[in-house]
C-alpha cells in the first residue's frame, strides 16, 4: 500500500472538520446564544446575521463524513456503531435546527415553537459533538477488526464533560461572531456574553487538557515523554496567550479581532487532539494505515475530491464576500 495515500486522506478529512467545527460552530452558537436575546428584534438579526452561510457550512460535516466512508471504510464501519446514538441524536437535532430556520419566518407571528426548536437543535447538536469526540478520545473497544462494546459506552463523565465544551466554544463563536456581525443591541448581546463564556472554554480546555494524560497513558506518553515535551510545550502556552490577546480585544472595544483570536483557539485546540490521537483514526486499536481502502479507490476518489474541493473553496469564499459587512435590524437574507 502506498503509504502516502492515507496520510492524504487523513488531511483531507482533517482540514473538512476544522472547516465546520469553526464554519458551522458560529451559527450553531448563535442558536445556543438565542435565549439571551430579550426582543424579537434581537432574534431576528441574529439569524439573519447566518442565514446565508449556515446551509453551505454544513457542507464540510458531508466531506468529512463522505470522506472517512469512501477512504477509511474500516473506521467507518467501527466507529458508526459505537456512537450511533449521539450520531442519530446530532442528525435529527441539525434537520430540526434547518427546519426551524426557515419555518420561523413563515410561521411569524406564531413562531415561539421555532425558537424554541432553533435553540434546542444548535445545543443539543454541539453537546453530542463534543461527546463522540470525548469517546473517541476515550478510546473504542475493538475485537478483530470489529466494534465490540455496547451501545452507551461512549456515555462517561469525560465525554459529558468534552460535549459541555464544545457547547461553550460554539457559543464563544457565536458571540465573538455577533460582535463582529452586527450592531446595536445584539452587538452589544456578544460584547456581554463574550468574556464569562471565554473564562468558561478555558476551564474545560484546562481540565480535558489535564484529563486525557492522566486518564490515557498513550495520550501521557505523548505529550510528557522526551524530546516531545520540549516540542509540544508551545501549544499549551499559545493558546493562554491568545486567550488573554481575545480578552484584552473585548475590553477594547475591537470587532472583528475577537472573532479570529476565538477561531485560533479553536484551532490549537483542535492541533492538540491530533497530536494526542494521530495516527490512530480508532484510538487505541486501529490506525489510518490499518483501516484505509484500497490505494486503486483511493487514487480515484481523490481525482475527484481534487476537482471538487476548489468549487466548494471558490463557493465559501464568494458567499462571505458577497454578504461582508454588519447586519442591521430589518436587514437581512431569509
Amino acid at each position: 500500500m502506498e503509504w502516502y495515500l492515507p496520510v492524504i486522506w487523513a488531511g483531507l478529512i482533517g482540514t473538512a472538520v476544522a472547516m465546520y467545527v469553526v464554519l458551522d460552530g458560529f451559527d450553531l452558537g448563535i442558536g445556543i446564544l438565542f435565549p439571551f436575546a430579550r426582543k424579537e428584534e434581537e432574534r431576528d438579526v441574529m439569524m439573519n446575521s447566518v442565514a446565508p452561510f449556515w446551509d453551505g457550512n454544513e457542507t464540510w460535516l458531508v466531506l468529512g463524513g463522505g470522506g472517512l466512508w469512501v477512504a477509511f471504510p474500516k473506521a467507518y464501519a467501527i466507529i458508526m456503531p459505537a456512537f450511533y446514538l449521539p450520531m442519530i441524536g446530532m442528525l435529527l437535532a441539525l434537520v430540526l435546527r434547518g427546519v426551524s430556520f426557515e419555518f420561523r419566518w413563515v410561521a411569524k407571528p406564531h413562531h415561539r415553537y421555532w425558537d424554541l426548536a432553533f435553540m434546542g437543535g444548535s445545543t443539543v447538536a454541539g453537546f453530542l459533538q463534543g461527546v463522540i469526540l470525548g469517546g473517541l478520545i476515550q478510546g473504542v473497544n475493538v475485537v478483530d477488526g470489529q466494534y465490540a462494546g455496547g451501545a452507551f459506552d461512549w456515555l462517561t463523565p469525560f465525554s459529558l464533560l468534552t460535549g459541555l465544551a464544545v457547547v461553550a466554544g460554539y457559543a464563544l463563536l457565536g458571540a465573538t461572531w455577533l460582535i463582529m456581525r452586527t450592531s446595536g443591541a445584539t452587538h452589544d448581546l456578544g460584547k456581554r456574553m463574550a468574556p464569562g463564556i471565554l473564562l468558561a472554554v478555558l476551564g474545560g480546555m484546562a481540565i480535558v487538557s489535564l484529563w486525557t494524560p492522566f486518564s490515557v497513558e498513550r495520550i501521557a506518553e505523548r505529550w510528557f515523554s522526551l524530546p516531545n515535551l520540549y516540542w509540544l510545550w508551545p501549544i499549551p502556552v499559545v493558546t493562554g496567550l491568545v486567550a488573554l490577546l481575545v480578552l484584552r480585544w473585548l475590553k477594547n472595544g475591537h470587532d472583528a479581532l475577537p472573532f479570529f483570536g476565538t477561531v485560533v483557539l479553536f484551532l490549537l485546540g483542535y492541533a492538540g487532539l491530533v497530536i494526542s490521537t494521530m495516527p490512530y483514526l480508532v484510538p487505541p486499536h486501529l490506525t489510518i494505515w490499518d483501516t484505509a481502502a484500497a490505494p486503486e479507490s483511493q487514487i480515484f476518489l481523490l481525482i475527484g475530491t481534487l476537482f471538487l474541493l476548489p468549487m466548494v473553496l471558490g463557493y465559501t469564499a464568494f458567499v462571505y464576500w458577497i454578504f461582508r459587512g454588519k447586519v442591521s435590524p430589518g436587514e437581512g437574507y431569509h
